[in-house]
């Protein structure tokens, strides 16, 4: 109706007609974007696979795929060509820089160069077909495919162009330190960061700085080395830099080992009393450390966080423009469990599954709309006794030790089943490591049988459903929001 109301006359029963109305409805989002930029980004919510989830494609891509000779076709016909350069060709090596990933095709080291960047949700994702796994099949995002006696795989991503060596080192060039990489260079990024007049937390997220720290890295990590966002770069002392430089290897290398962003070790969260604790104050309301009020900003079209007690300002830095105390939303790459949730943003931070999900369960009506829903779990939380706390328990499968020594590398699949367990979203699949239904099953292999129960009905559970595996939480005791923003 509105693209008719500007005039743009169409028949979405013929294939033109569908072709002018996917055109129209792209030129107003961009017109959207282009007009509210900071607006646009924050409705969307982009979570780009950070650096950490590409070394791990490039990981499991060398274990399995490196060294085969592999037919390789473009199922969606937009790398025609790039599938026709490397058919049959021996897939050489396979290189990650920060967010890129380099796959080189051909004998010895490899001549044939195939530069791909996942984007916001891409997969490159692997299918074990020699023990019985069967291969999705191939959907409209499909680029490529790769196939030999018993695997099959399936690329899907923003970006998959095909050169040569040429095409590697000017994209190499451009790119800055990856912390995950032993050619990584401390000393050049210094000389960088320190004649740069811009922010720590701009620099953190400018890949031809920082390679491969994405918004909720730059949160935490420079929490972790109490170093404020906005701390000019060519103000911060070398040490300075020197311990954000150190917690930033670690915090990603401990993200490569575990497959997930958790910078709160399990000895960290048992200190402070927070065994649920995953993030110190990416997207929190109080600091994961003092209780105090965490403040958020807009920073280059994304928000920003900073603990004000933890990471305060010197005379140096100057105040974030339109700070405020930090909003508890529902983050579809890092979302914390529903009992952190409520004790952060109150009933209004849970899903529309999650709200009917509690209030059945306490035999309440699960009629209205969310705001409806939100006041009646209220009124139920005001009634309740208080949960006393209770110790961390170990948590099942595969377990991370100390921050900065993972005892092991935890596989995509116990990854994904493990935030299942915490409560959080999906976000194996923004890492790009399985396709959406290998993540699903993994998921629901780990939540118990409720939702196993609806994986056999025709009704497929909802991203929000598998983010809240666990809906029978006592309501944790939480400051008044007026408390919050004091």
């Amino acid at each position: 109706e509105l693209l008719r109301s500007l005039g743009v006359s169409f028949d979405i029963t013929r294939e033109s007609g569908r072709r002018t109305y996917a055109y129209a409805l792209l030129a107003l989002v961009a017109c959207s974007a282009a007009a509210r930029p900071s607006a646009f980004a924050r409705q969307c919510r982009i979570a780009m696979v950070e650096g950490h989830g590409v070394h791990r494609v490039a990981r499991a891509l060398t274990g399995r795929l490196v060294g085969r000779k592999l037919k390789a076709s473009s199922p969606n016909g937009r790398f025609s060509d790039g599938a026709s350069a490397i058919d049959g060709k021996r897939f050489a090596r396979v290189e990650a820089i920060g967010k890129n990933l380099f796959a080189f095709f051909g004998e010895g080291q490899g001549d044939i160069v195939v530069h791909v960047h996942f984007g916001m949700a891409g997969v490159w994702a692997i299918f074990d077909t020699a023990n019985g796994e069967e291969a999705s099949a191939p959907t409209g995002t499909t680029r490529l495919r790769l196939e030999d006696d018993g695997v099959v795989s399936h690329l899907s991503a923003m970006t998959v162009v095909q050169g040569d060596m040429e095409l590697y080192a000017a994209k190499r060039k451009a790119l800055g330190q990856d912390p995950l990489r032993t050619d990584a260079d401390a000393e050049a990024l210094w000389l960088k960061v320190s004649a740069s007049k811009k922010s720590i937390g701009q620099l953190l997220m400018d890949q031809s700085v920082f390679c491969g720290p994405g918004n909720i890295y730059r949160a935490e990590i420079l929490f972790c080395a109490r170093v404020h966002p906005e701390h000019p770069g060519n103000q911060l002392l070398r040490p300075q830099l020197d311990l954000v430089w150190q917690e930033t290897v670690r915090l990603m290398r401990d993200g490569f080992q575990s497959g997930s962003i958790k910078t709160v070790s399990t000895a960290e969260a048992a200190a402070v009393g927070k065994p649920e604790l995953r993030r110190w104050i990416y997207n929190r309301s109080t600091c994961g450390r003092c209780d105090g009020p965490v403040l958020s900003w807009e920073m280059s079209a994304r928000t920003c966080y900073a603990c004000p007690s933890c990471q305060p300002r010197d005379t140096v830095v100057p105040a974030p423009k339109g700070a405020h105390p930090s909003t508890v939303f529902n983050s579809h790459c890092a979302r914390d469990s529903v009992s952190v949730r409520i004790a952060q943003g109150g009933c209004g931070a849970l899903t529309v599954a999650e709200l009917k999900g509690l209030l059945k369960e306490r035999g309440a009506s699960t009629s209205g709309n969310k705001r409806e829903l939100a006041a009646r779990l209220e009124v139920l939380h005001a009634a309740e006794p208080a949960a006393e706390a209770k110790p961390a328990e170990p948590a099942a499968g595969p377990e991370l030790g100390q921050a900065g020594s993972s005892k092991a590398f935890i596989d995509a699949r116990s990854a994904a089943a493990e935030k299942a367990r915490a409560g959080e979203n999906r976000a194996v699949e923004h890492v790009a490591e399985l396709a959406p239904e290998q993540a699903r099953r993994a998921a629901l292999a780990s939540v118990g049988p409720a939702l196993a129960k609806r994986k056999r009905s025709a009704q497929q559970p909802s991203v929000e459903e598998l983010g809240a595996s666990d809906l029978s939480v006592t309501f944790p005791q939480r400051k008044s929001r007026s408390a919050d923003t004091k």
